[in-house]
């Protein structure tokens, strides 16, 4: 039986790709690493959590003598790496908690496998990234996995400064490693200061949506389901040492995506149409706030042969229902409830 370490897997892309794993892969004995930070919420899980290939441990990648003696412990073959520290606007607050997570943490995870895996055979460390390490666009053009790097917040720097040092690990000592850097997600259990809960929510509430700037800035959204199902290819087939860019080929403008969100939500809780927009507040804008991300993501798709599966529109509407019906959900995350998972269902065992 292999064993399989998701790092961040109580996260909001994280708790989709082990679902995705523990459901499709019986064989495998999945291991969830998650620190339970603010974004870590085990309440994600709940449908799998009792399943016999399923296993949650708490604990902090920072923690170098943590991470060797898991790797020990466990005899992980192989490493899916979502945890990260993953807000703009709170690395431009605290940019050293991006770099111990993102930089520092990553490499702690580097170095376990590096002296765990005596013999490589058999063995993957995939590291998820995003697109924002290659910087902003303007109007015309799209991220390549050969584009050069130009991050512009904390973020987005502590992110490329982890990628480098995974090609740098394949590159001096052959660790098996398969990077991708993906555009924005949206769906189901994102934290609600992403965009897309943050105005389901205040829209809800009737409180105001805030825009940063005048809105114009332009981002790829993906839904959360397709990028795990892109992870999951790219873990058991994508070629050892290579990059695969993941995108939605779905362009929005902040305003215009607000406003859509707007119209499903008057439809769904049958208020006058326009009513929402009225809710639409325009804020000053983030520092540094890149104009554009768009994805090329021909080499996954010609490589793997991966295709996002739900447009847009359809994907918008599925997650304000879920939203709408998962009223609990976000009360727990709004109210902190959500922290007290854990302590119900773990620490007794």
């Amino acid at each position: 039986m292999k064993t399989i370490l998701i790092t961040g897997g109580a996260g909001f892309i994280g708790s989709h790709v082990v679902r995705l794993f523990v459901n499709k892969y019986p064989d495998y004995s999945i291991i969830n690493l998650d620190a339970l930070t603010y974004a870590g919420n085990l309440e994600n899980l709940r449908d799998i959590e009792t399943q016999n290939n399923y296993q949650f441990i708490k604990g902090d990648i920072t923690d170098i003598d943590f991470i060797n003696n898991l790797f020990t412990k466990y005899n992980i073959d192989g490493v899916v790496h979502l945890a990260a520290e993953s807000h703009v606007d709170r690395s431009i607050e605290d940019p050293m908690a991006f770099i111990n997570t993102n930089v520092l943490g990553t490499v702690n995870l580097l170095n376990a496998a590096k002296e765990s895996w005596k013999n490589f055979e058999g063995k993957r460390f995939y590291h998820i990234s995003t697109d924002e390490v290659y910087g902003s666009l303007g109007d015309e053009g799209m991220f390549l996995e050969t584009t050069a790097y130009d991050p512009k917040s904390p973020y987005s720097a502590a992110k490329a400064s982890s990628d480098h040092f995974v090609r740098a690990y394949h590159n001096t000592y052959k660790l098996p490693v398969v990077i991708t850097n993906c555009s924005n997600n949206y769906g189901p259990n994102q934290f609600p200061e992403k965009l897309i809960p943050l105005v389901i929510n205040n829209i809800k509430n009737k409180k105001p949506l805030p825009v940063y700037g005048k809105g114009e800035n332009i981002r790829d959204w993906l839904y959360v389901e397709d990028h795990a199902k892109a992870i999951d290819l790219v873990f058991h087939q994508g070629t050892i040492g290579e990059t695969y860019n993941i995108g939605g080929k779905n362009e929005w403008k902040n305003i215009d995506l607000v406003r859509a969100l707007c119209r499903v939500m008057d439809e769904n809780l049958q208020r006058p149409n326009g009513e929402s927009e009225k809710l639409i507040t325009f804020v000053k804008d983030r520092a540094g706030h890149d104009l554009r991300y768009a994805i090329d993501c021909s080499k996954i798709v010609s490589e793997l042969g991966w295709q996002p599966e739900l447009d847009f529109e359809n994907g918008i509407r599925k997650t304000v229902d879920w939203y709408l019906e998962n009223e609990d959900w976000l009360e727990h995350i709004v109210s902190g409830e959500y922290e007290n998972y854990y302590k119900q269902q773990y620490n007794n065992r």
